[in-house]
């Protein structure tokens, strides 16, 4: 997904991108793709500072969608696997959405790019949509409904109180 990523931002010389390295991946998995491009800095290991430095993040699905939305960061949700692979998924597992943020919220709050979507025209369009339309403002307003949703400040506290809670009751006595 990197190369469709970096094409689609390629004239973009207004912004400068983070490149957020996952820590077991080294270096020439990304930097074959920069091409020496200026606005792109790569780091690795700190994907929280990049999210709190951000202004918008085209991210690939999973847990970091959901993290991106809790830091409050505009996004774009980017997903492409083998064909045969991803048929076999959806024929499988009956979900509306990939993203952990639209399926907690219920209805589309990022846009998923799969697939045949997922190409630099589309990407580019969406990116700069949440960068520079009302569409930004509307997400981050689902972000905050999102994160209510999801128990708000303190519901890490709160589940492991209820677990240990169940553990403690659960204990012979």
């Amino acid at each position: 997904m990197l190369p469709i990523m970096l094409e689609a931002t390629r004239d973009m010389h207004d912004y400068h991108f983070l490149l957020a390295m996952a820590p077991s991946q080294v270096m020439d998995a990304y930097t074959s793709h920069l091409d020496n491009r200026s606005n792109i800095t790569h780091i690795q290991g700190e994907t929280y500072a990049i999210l709190s430095a951000s202004s918008g993040a085209l991210v690939t699905s999973g847990t970091a969608t959901l993290e991106t939305a809790i830091f409050g960061v505009p996004e774009v949700v980017c997903y492409k696997a083998n064909k045969v692979s991803y048929w076999i998924a959806r024929q499988l597992i009956k979900v509306k959405f990939i993203s952990l943020v639209n399926l907690v919220m219920d209805r589309e709050i990022v846009k998923e790019l799969i697939q045949a979507d997922l190409n630099p025209k589309q990407v580019k369009s969406e990116l700069l949509k949440i960068l520079e339309t009302d569409e930004r403002d509307k997400m981050l307003a689902s972000f905050e409904e999102l994160k209510m949703r999801l128990g708000g400040e303190g519901a890490s506290f709160n589940a492991a109180s209820v677990i240990q809670g169940f553990l403690n009751a659960a204990k012979p006595r």
